[in-house]
């Protein structure tokens, strides 16, 4: 199974995402769901599209840290309103943390082998829940 991992832009913490992914703007419908959906906008059309349907999520790097996935339900290419291509990625709306891994800066998305990828939290293995990001992030500098 292939993932995609990339940064959340300006996003403070997962409350912060959840709320962003409500705007209209970060979501679209969908022919296969009932509600609208959250959707990523990036600028390239990824090549290995039908590995990440088959179960692939997109993880997200918050403040530095990889904090949770959502799995990729589609992706599809859209015009931007300048008239170039884009691309959007569409998402369930479901957000599983995933156990927090320090992860630098980069551009655009990458694409995550599952066994590179973090595991998800299990509801007792939160244990740096409610701490800040800063500090959750030094930790791992730390190996703590």
């Amino acid at each position: 199974m292939l993932n995609l991992i990339k940064l959340a832009v300006g996003v403070e913490s997962l409350e912060d995402l959840s709320e962003r992914l409500q705007q209209p703007f970060n979501t679209r419908s969908h022919p296969d769901y009932d509600t609208p959906l959250p959707v990523v906008h990036t600028r390239s059309f990824p090549k290995q599209k039908d590995a990440l349907l088959d179960g692939g999520s997109l993880y997200r790097v918050i403040n530095g840290l990889i904090l949770c996935r959502q799995p990729i339900l589609d992706i599809q290419t859209t015009t931007r309103a300048d008239g170039t291509q884009g691309t959007i990625i569409l998402l369930s709306p479901k957000i599983i943390p995933v156990e927090p891994r320090a992860m630098r800066a980069f551009q655009g998305w990458r694409y995550l082998q599952s066994q590179d990828a973090p595991p998800d939290l299990q509801g007792t293995e939160a244990r740096t829940e409610g701490l800040p990001l800063s500090l959750q992030k030094k930790l791992l500098e730390l190996g703590l």
